[in-house]
């Protein structure tokens, strides 16, 4: 097809010379235009590979079992197409049903006139790959030639590829493929490993070359993640017929590369509780699951790759008699927060007390994610087919089913604001009324009177709300201004905030920055309180503390911080300025000269500091950011994180008695002690932790200093030595303050 094209006067790019880097960068709408403008529609440009070299690996990963969907009906994304002939190719091969899609409107309108008459059913869009207005779960395949590698410039920000796959695994269906080819450098390779782990099955080839082709000098490679069962992760199998040494530096360092993450893999697997498919219950792995067995409890995932949309986490509780009659024999519960899911898995009691105010002999939990973000009926027309067969009882066809959506246990909501941010996505903030309200909350005298919390929610997140602050109408309190000129050294201030009216009004309420709901913002003050009055370190020569919060959410951790402990110099690092928008507008967050933020990447800022003098060193680092991607099987932080590059960036960022503060969450115990484990060899003394929200997640502390090392009965010392501190400050959260920090211990050896 190819060489006919040529013959009729087309001609393909094949230098490095003629590719747009010289118009501008990769990401810029005006470069590609003005790129495709010059060469015009009897041209085309071929990345990496041609049709000949890829047909074969391609025809095999679109193969799809005998239940999907044949060939023109099978539905193909390519996104970033520009005017590569990948997709007429795809057609010409009977693949029918294939959207294109680029951001350039120039490269659009010439591939939509070339294949107007030969080719009338393939679609073409004008959209950009970070942000694809198609439906979730649309996709059988979505086919990437080079488009994360032009995303992944290294002067462009690092931050557009991992939305764009973000949004390439949002549009997959069940049993979807992701396939993409890349140059694989080291930190492309990098970001599609940790965001193809938990809940993929992932395949690497390297594709044959051809003394032919040419747009580069290096070898380009297939990567293949097949949206799979998100409690599954599996080794990468890497498929190549020739030698390693063959292929020099590059196959070499991938080699390297795929070792040392399939070492990740293999860590991350231990210890993982087995998930079992409806065909292995009705094969009887757990029992008749025809019949009731009070107390059985099966993890299980619903769904299959050609029939259904999505896959679907479940627990299924066959419950314990009650006093009473059951209200239904069976009842399918929906839970929209994944992060909600994994709390009741880790669990050994909550399941079953969830299943007693369910009143159902047979209760099957489903748990929904943001990757499920269609209409109610949807998901239950998608699943239904399944969740029958689990109906106790010989016969499923007279089953009664009961469907029921868990709500988050208030009484009142009300929907303040929805934005769109194309760094975090949409952005929801609600009103609501808990029908059991914390019993924590401060002047709440008058049961009768309702309390209102402002919530923060992300969609591209699975937590389920990201950040929570109490809204009063009472007369607020203000901080103390820290002076300066007053600080003794080694004395870290605490202090009861008074009367002030710097609060964000909604109506007649206003946002109370005294108080905190979360446990783990709780227990960070705390940790700080308590290791800064250890080191005797709260000031260098009565200067305040400089401290870097990573992550700003609401702004409620820094707007407390500041209120209660003015001896800290708040820096906030922020990667998106509409989060940081919201935060004002809605939250009440303000800056001033103890509290500013920088939009910028995090990795880059602590990095910047860790290279820096010793003037920018940073006496205390908050890491408070969930994770945006359940597949790295983390609820918190992101996977990168935990990684040594950062942690080693980040202990070196510290000052002599700086102190590294870290939000930890997952439900596998093998991610678990792979973090430890690098924690441990980058921290390799003073390390602590702090366990919060009934266990399910923890704080981890660590010291940059190795020596002394800290034990429990220097704790316990320090316990002391911070209630001496604080024994002329009576208020409540002085007292919580001292309680949760007798909860940290040493964190034990693995």
């Amino acid at each position: 097809m190819a060489e006919n094209g040529e013959q009729r006067g087309e001609q393909c790019v094949r230098t490095e010379k003629e590719l747009p880097v010289l118009f501008g960068d990769f990401t810029s709408k005006e470069s590609w235009d003005h790129f495709f403008a010059a060469r015009g529609a009897g041209n085309f440009s071929e990345w990496y590979a041609d049709w000949t070299q890829l047909r074969t690996l391609l025809r095999n990963h679109l193969s799809f079992p005998p239940s999907a969907p044949p060939p023109e009906e099978l539905s193909i994304l390519v996104p970033a197409c520009g005017n590569s002939r990948l997709s007429e190719h795809l057609y010409d091969d009977g693949f029918r049903n294939i959207i294109n899609v680029d951001f350039s409107r120039e490269v659009i309108s010439v591939m939509m006139r070339r294949n107007l008459r030969d080719r009338p059913e393939m679609r073409w869009r004008v959209m950009d790959m970070t942000d694809m207005q198609l439906s979730n779960g649309t996709f059988e395949a979505i086919i990437d030639k080079g488009g994360l590698d032009a995303l992944m410039e290294p002067d462009i920000d690092p931050r557009l590829g991992t939305i764009y796959l973000s949004e390439a695994k949002r549009l997959l269906k069940a049993g979807g493929k992701y396939i993409c080819l890349t140059l694989a450098e080291s930190h492309v390779l990098g970001l599609l490993f940790r965001k193809f782990r938990f809940g993929w099955k992932v395949n690497l080839h390297a594709v044959a070359q051809e003394p032919s082709s040419g747009t580069t000098k290096q070898r380009a490679f297939m990567f293949v993640a097949e949206k799979y069962i998100l409690t599954v992760i599996s080794q990468i199998s890497f498929m190549d017929e020739y030698s390693v040494e063959s292929h020099g530096n590059q196959v070499q360092e991938l080699f390297e590369a795929l070792e040392r993450e399939n070492t990740v893999r293999a860590e991350y697997s231990n210890e993982t509780k087995s998930c079992y498919s409806l065909k292995d219950l009705k094969q009887g792995v757990q029992g008749n699951i025809g019949v009731l067995e009070p107390g059985r409890g099966i993890n299980l995932f619903l769904g299959e790759t050609g029939v259904s949309r999505f896959f679907y986490s479940c627990l299924l509780l066959d419950a314990h008699p009650l006093a009473r009659p059951f209200s239904d024999q069976y009842r399918v519960l929906f839970i929209h927060s994944m992060q909600m899911f994994q709390r009741l898995l880790a669990s050994n009691v909550r399941p079953w007390v969830l299943a007693v105010g369910q009143s159902a002999a047979r209760l099957l939990i489903v748990a929904l994610d943001a990757n499920h973000n269609v209409l109610p009926i949807e998901i239950v027309n998608d699943i239904f087919r399944f969740i029958e067969q689990l109906a106790p009882g010989d016969d499923i066809k007279k089953a009664k089913v009961e469907v029921t959506h868990a709500d988050e246990g208030y009484k009142q909501q009300k929907i303040v604001s929805k934005v769109t941010s194309t760094l975090s996505g949409p952005i929801a903030i609600d009103d609501v009324i808990y029908f059991n309200p914390p019993g924590d909350i401060p002047n709440t005298h008058d049961k009768s009177k309702d309390i209102i919390f402002r919530r923060l929610r992300f969609g591209r997140t699975e937590a389920f709300a990201q950040s929570e602050a109490l809204l009063s109408t009472q007369v607020q309190n203000k901080k103390v201004p820290a002076d300066s000129g007053t600080l003794k050294k080694g004395k870290l201030r605490m202090v009861e905030s008074q009367p002030s009216d710097s609060q964000a009004s909604s109506g007649d309420t206003k946002v109370d920055h005294k108080y905190l709901r979360s446990g783990h913002d709780k227990g960070k003050i705390s940790g700080l309180l308590l290791f800064s009055i250890h080191s005797k370190r709260t000031t260098s020569a009565g200067r305040l503390v400089k401290t870097v919060i990573i992550g700003l959410g609401a702004g409620l951790l820094p707007m407390c911080m500041r209120n209660y402990v003015p001896t800290l110099k708040i820096e906030v690092v922020e990667s998106d300025p509409v989060v940081l928008n919201v935060a004002k507008e809605y939250f009440g967050f303000e800056e001033d000269d103890c509290l500013k933020v920088h939009i910028t990447d995090a990795m880059k800022f602590v990095k910047e500091r860790a290279e820096g003098h010793n003037s920018s060193k940073i006496d205390v680092l908050i890491i408070d950011v969930d994770s945006s991607d359940s597949s790295s099987g983390l609820i918190s932080p992101e996977a990168e994180f935990v990684e040594e590059p950062f942690l080693l960036a980040a202990k070196d960022s510290l000052s002599d008695k700086g102190l590294f503060i870290l939000m930890f969450a997952t439900c596998y115990p093998g991610v678990r002690a792979a973090a430890y484990s690098k924690l441990q060899t980058v921290f390799s003394s003073n390390l602590f932790i702090m366990h919060v929200d009934k266990g399910f997640s923890e704080i981890i502390f660590a010291l940059k200093m190795d020596s002394p090392v800290i034990g429990e009965e220097e704790l316990a010392q320090a316990c002391e030595a911070l209630r001496r501190s604080l024994e002329h400050n009576n208020g409540e959260w002085v007292k919580r303050a001292l309680d949760d920090s007798k909860k940290i211990e040493p964190l034990s050896k693995s």
